[in-house]
């Protein structure tokens, strides 16, 4: 059973992006324990690192726009680049189902905090 929570003077658009940032910062920080199971290129240190990183900052701009903070255009900019980059990374892994769906993941968030970046600066 699917429940939609009810946020405090957020619009959708925002609670959209909150979503998708949550989202990829579950699927980077789960990906992550995938990838130093399996080993060898997966286990690379920068792209550990940087998936890492992804899901820092993706959680941090979600907690930006749960807080209402007026600096969320900027967390959602730096957002979007470390999605991509994220995303480009994980898809140099090959064809593996798990780093394709972090790869889709952090594409969604990245476009939807690119266009919060945009839409609210």
């Amino acid at each position: 059973m699917t429940h939609q929570l009810a946020l405090y003077q957020i619009n959708e658009e925002i609670q959209h992006c909150i979503q998708n940032c949550l989202d990829c910062h579950s699927i980077c920080l789960n990906t992550v324990t995938y990838c130093l199971q399996k080993g060898g290129m997966h286990s690379d240190l920068d792209h550990i690192r940087l998936m890492l990183n992804c899901a820092e900052i993706c959680q941090t701009s979600a907690n930006f726009m749960l807080l209402g903070s007026h600096l969320h255009t900027r967390t959602c900019g730096l957002c979007a680049e470390i999605c991509e980059q994220c995303a480009s990374d994980c898809e140099k892994m090959g064809d593996d189902s798990q780093m394709k769906a972090c790869a889709e993941m952090c594409r969604q968030c990245a476009e939807s905090c690119r266009q919060m970046s945009m839409a609210m600066a």
